[in-house]
């Protein structure tokens, strides 16, 4: 389905020049809109988003000039705002959240001259392209790094809506961890939100009542990193590194790099140059990255991390890939055979979790 690579998508600046005409100052600068789900706080899902956004203004200058609108609802508010952008001049405009995804074509539609992306998105349009990242790989190698380092063999895992990206994560983590650990547990919690501080904490503390001694999320804030450094207990940051909120407690982060992506698809539309491709990057286009190590963490394990995350970005390694026994699921189907991997389309359709994991994946 991702027939794109990542990296055509964020190549070299060098391959778009800056026209005479823009640098003497007779072209208006090209109008970049942003929705985000979420508010912009110091880490997270909007964080990582808006340094996005800022390095796009950082490499092409008077080029471009943003609008960032923050705490944006899934759904008709959703379409109102991109709408009202869409209408004010915007002729590019990032919604970097799953459930704008129909809200952004159905104005899309009404606009046919601006080019729309759809972040996390799956269907496409003439102006509307989508890209997402393989924030899986991450996670596989985050639960490498938390399977040595349980000692209750039980993590815990607070999520905001069961989509297949969430999923994905879900169960990339999980079989990292059984790949160093075959018995352990991930136990999770579907919140049905991806921002709200207070249950996010309240889910956390649930978990680490329940023996979990490590924590992962999918939600946007600090808030189970925090928890985490209360109890004493350790976490995997996600979107941001978390160090700054939880010193002790961060196993280490996946981060998700943006800036690239952004600055390439502006220098596209300023170019004449842009399509409505389909962009899956992961490790191996920069697009997702494990690192920032908290000081618990051993160097064999960091070492052991940094290895395989090698390895995924040469193609040695893939976390859905099953070796001499089958991946099942946790009602005991089998999802992949032994000696197979799954493909990108059965990726982005999951609908399951994998056996290890404490759930149903419906809530």
């Amino acid at each position: 389905m991702y027939k794109n690579l990542a990296a055509r998508a964020i190549a070299a600046a060098c391959c778009l020049p800056l026209s005479a005409s823009f640098a003497q100052g007779s072209v208006a600068p090209l109008r970049v809109a942003f929705v985000h789900v979420a508010p912009a706080t110091e880490a997270g899902w909007v964080r990582q988003h808006e340094d996005g956004r800022r390095a796009l203004e950082a490499a092409l200058g008077p080029q471009v000039r943003t609008t960032s609108i923050e705490n944006v609802p899934e759904g008709p508010d959703a379409e109102r705002v991109i709408r009202d952008l869409a209408a004010q001049g915007h002729t590019l405009i990032f919604t970097p959240s799953f459930g704008y995804m129909e809200p952004t074509l159905k104005v899309a539609r009404d606009f046919p001259d601006v080019k729309f992306e759809s972040i996390t998105g799956l269907k496409t349009a003439p102006n509307v392209a989508t890209a997402n990242a393989r924030y899986y790989e991450g996670r596989y190698l985050a639960g490498i790094a938390a399977g040595r380092l349980s000692r209750s063999g039980s993590a815990g895992y607070v999520a905001g809506l069961p989509i297949p990206e969430v999923l994905q994560g879900i169960n990339a983590f999980t079989l990292g961890m059984r790949s160093v650990n075959p018995q352990a547990q991930v136990k999770v919690v579907f919140l049905g939100e991806w921002f709200n501080p207070p249950r996010e904490r309240d889910a956390a503390m649930s978990l680490m009542d329940q023996g979990a001694d490590v924590l992962a999320f999918h939600t946007a804030s600090t808030a189970v990193m925090t928890a985490a450094q209360e109890r004493g207990r350790l976490a995997v940051a996600y979107h941001s590194d978390m160090r700054r909120f939880a010193p002790d407690a961060q196993v280490a982060a996946v981060t998700h790099h943006w800036g690239d992506y952004y600055t390439q698809r502006a220098r596209e539309v300023l170019a004449g140059q842009w399509k409505p491709q389909q962009v899956w990057g992961g490790v191996k286009e920069g697009m997702v990255r494990v690192g920032a190590f908290g000081p618990k963490v051993p160097q064999a394990v960091r070492d052991e991390v940094q290895a395989r995350q090698a390895d995924i970005a040469a193609g040695r390694l893939h976390p859905f890939a099953a070796g001499r026994q089958a991946i099942r699921d946790n009602a005991g189907r089998e999802r992949v055979p032994a000696g197979k991997t799954l493909q990108d389309d059965a990726i982005i359709g999951m609908d399951w979790l994998v056996e290890g994991v404490v759930g149903k994946p419906r809530g």
